[in-house]
């Protein structure tokens, strides 16, 4: 429970501050711009890392949380604890950001850009394999911590959106795209957001286990790898 309700607190946090940004930005004319929005899920990402990392692994997304028991690295029964918390967080940032700006009509949803549904299927896929498989290189077990976790993780995030977030979103986590998108009615393309992240964070297991096979294996109770 208590790990449970740390995703739920990192994942409200990331959230309420990435999806508040894009409704900011919008509520302000601009003010805050793609960079500021990019560099804040990031930023967010990071220090949530830094701040719970070393309860629950911060994996803030449900794909993640996922990719961790394939890999071998959570037990499977942890899964499903974790993502509720997780999507838990998401529903009451995304409340919140709804009863402070009633008038915004997306509240932050994922949606693909002029339609291209198909691009940013894809491109979700790719997004989040990339960011699966740097999560898998610079964790312990099943928890993002150490001095440069949060930097790499939070990073690569930052410039996933920085560069595909005009067209796709650049979401890579089904809590952050699903509360948004039920609660403002923007469901068309949610599918897109729901089985890309999880198809490409599965994906970066067997990419992560083929490059660098200590980093990405099952462990032991000893901290070795399993056969």
């Amino acid at each position: 429970m208590r790990r449970a309700f740390s995703e739920c607190l990192g994942t409200f946090c990331l959230v309420f501050a990435g999806c508040g940004a894009i409704v900011i930005d919008g509520v302000t004319g601009g003010a805050v711009g793609h960079l500021g929005i990019a560099l804040t899920f990031g930023l967010v990402v990071m220090a949530m890392i830094y701040a719970l990392g070393d309860v629950s692994g911060a994996h803030l997304n449900p794909a993640v949380t996922l990719a961790f028991a394939a890999a071998g690295r959570l037990p499977w029964r942890e899964v499903a604890p974790y993502a509720l918390g997780q999507i838990a967080g998401a529903f009451a940032a995304t409340g919140l950001l709804a009863a402070l700006f009633p008038a915004h009509a997306t509240l932050g949803a994922t949606i693909p850009f002029q339609g291209l549904v198909a691009q940013a299927f894809f491109l979700e896929v790719v997004l989040s394999a990339i960011l699966m498989f740097t999560i898998l290189n610079v964790s312990t077990g099943a928890q993002e911590k150490g001095a440069m976790a949060g930097v790499a993780v939070g990073g690569v995030i930052a410039l996933e959106a920085l560069f595909a977030g005009p067209l796709c979103g650049a979401s890579m986590n089904p809590a952050r795209s699903l509360a948004p998108a039920l609660l403002s009615g923007e469901t068309a393309s949610l599918w897109v957001y729901l089985i890309a992240p999880v198809l490409g964070t599965l994906l970066a297991v067997p990419c992560c286990r083929g490059v660098h096979a200590g980093a990405c294996c099952r462990l032991n109770g000893n901290g070795t790898c399993a056969p």
